[in-house]
Order: C-alpha cells, then structure tokens, then sequence
C-alpha cells in the first residue's frame, strides 16, 4: 500500500525534481512502486458486488433495521402509505439484495442464507406492496406478484415463489420459516419489526412461531364442540414438518396434520399441548384473511 509519508524530502537538485515530476507522473498512472489505481471497472465491480456487506462478506441489515423500527408496529402491522412516501430506504437495501454476488452468498453458512432469504423475501413483499398506487386492500390484487414478478437476490432473477418454494423450503429443512415468512395478510404470521440475523436465528424463529400460534390466526382449540382449528398454511405445506414431526400414534387428522400438531406442542402451554396428543378431536382449517396488513391511520 502507497503511504503519503513515502514522498521524498523537500530540496531536491533541479534534475532531482525533474525525476521527481516524472514519478509522480507515474504514481498517478499506477507505473511505479507497485501500486496501481483500480480501473473504472474494478472499482464500480466491487461496489457493485457488496454495496451493503463489509471486507469479509458479511451482509449488513442496518439500514432494513430502521425501516422496519419506522413503518411495522409491534403486532406487524405495516404503515404502507408512509412508506410509499418515503421509499428510497426500501428501494436502496433492495437493490443492495441484488447486488451481492453468488459466490458471496455461496460462502455463507445455512443461518446466514436463511436470515437473507426471509429478509429478502419480506422485503420484497413490501416493495411489492407500495409499488401499487393507489395500495391495493389485499397482496391477491396484485396480478402476478407471486410468479411472475422478478426481483434481483444475490446474482439471480427470483419470483417470489421461486426464493420460497424453490430455495428456502428445497434447500433447508426448516418449517419454522413459514412463521417469519409473511405475506402481507392479516392471517399471515406477523412481519417482525427487526431483521432475522444468522447468530440469533434460531431464538427469532421460535418467538415467531410462539407469537403466530398464540393469535386467533395459529390454532384454535375449541374443546366444547371438540375441535381444533389451524391455519391454513399447515394444510399447504404440511409436508414440511413430516421429516422431523411425523408420529405413529397420538394426535388426530392426517399424517400431516398430525405432525404439524406434534410440532405445536412444544409452543403451547402444556395442558393444550397434552388436548392436541390425547387426539380427541376433530382438526379442521380457519378461514384465511387476506385483508392487507395495513396500520390504521
């Protein structure tokens, strides 16, 4: 590395400066010395590459952070018409999505491409959101958001489908992804107000799904009229806990409606969890509310 404290002393004989002007000439076209300055390209190439991430590849959500602390509540409810109106935050983390490069996001362990992946997801879902003028009252009014829209993820174009279905549910065998997931509907599990970051990862997920199984929208148990009513998002991926929760005996339903109930268990006070393994009931699916999550004005 070129040091200024390398320049040589004052006093130099005229032909001694002479050679000074060359090689200072030199130095500023990278000619001696060893040091050269970073061709246009190199220069946009790594900023371009990890605009949001520091030396060791380590990607920063400060920015995503601020946002979310501004524009979600405590209950996930989102003040989109604020955010609309003050999008460039939104706008520049998404960007700095795209910009990370495969071979950055390749290098990273599970929790860190899991953390990314729900944050981008989410994110993403958002962007979607305020991109509609005027807002729509449900995500399901938007034609295409799901399959055919495509937003730039670490070198790649991804539908939103694409980074759930096809990355996050193909590539990791963790369920508790569809607590942090959100899709913007009022019985989708709520939008955490702070990103998901490798090292607490799996603390969030857990808080995640205690909070949505707590609310009307996770599970209703209704010992009256024997029943118990789950979301709906355990009737379209309930494979996904088969691997881990899948049982031969207790609990009611299909297998696996049977494992997402056994994987309920260790979330709900023990009484409740004790009702879903005795298996005397009936499991049926609440109603899905698509309504925005929008915060009241």
């Amino acid at each position: 590395m070129c040091e200024r404290g390398d320049r040589q002393p004052m006093g130099l004989s005229l032909k001694k400066s002479s050679f000074l002007l060359i090689a200072l000439g030199l130095l500023g076209t990278g000619g001696i010395l060893g040091c050269s300055t970073p061709t246009f390209e190199e220069s946009s190439s790594e900023e371009i590459s990890s605009p949001n991430s520091d030396e060791t590849g380590v990607f920063s959500y400060e920015p995503y952070a601020e946002l979310l602390q501004t524009y979600v509540d405590e209950n996930g409810m989102v003040d989109y018409q604020s955010l609309q109106q003050n999008r460039q935050g939104l706008d520049q983390f998404n960007a700095s999505i795209g910009a990370v490069s495969s071979a950055t996001y390749e290098s990273w362990s599970d929790n860190q491409k899991i953390a990314f992946l729900i944050n981008a997801y989410n994110s993403f879902t958002l962007q979607s959101i305020i991109d509609q003028n005027p807002i729509k009252d449900s995500i399901r009014d938007i034609p295409g958001v799901w399959r055919i829209r495509t937003f730039e993820i670490a070198g790649e174009s991804k539908t939103l489908d694409n980074i759930e279905h096809q990355t996050l549910r193909k590539d990791f065998n963790e369920p508790r992804i569809h607590a942090a997931l959100n899709c913007t509907a009022l019985s989708c599990p709520p939008l955490r107000p702070e990103p998901y970051v490798a090292d607490q990862l799996d603390q969030q997920l857990d808080e995640q799904v205690e909070q949505w199984l707590s609310s009307s929208y996770g599970v209703q148990i209704d010992r009256e009229a024997a029943e118990v009513k789950i979301s709906e998002i355990f009737d379209w991926f309930g494979e996904d806990w088969l691997a881990d929760y899948g049982v031969e005996s207790g609990f009611a339903g299909s297998d696996k409606e049977r494992a997402a109930l056994n994987f309920m268990t260790q979330y709900l006070e023990p009484e409740d969890a004790a009702y879903l393994e005795a298996g005397d009931y009936q499991v049926k699916y609440l109603d899905y509310d698509w309504s925005l999550n929008q915060k009241s004005s």
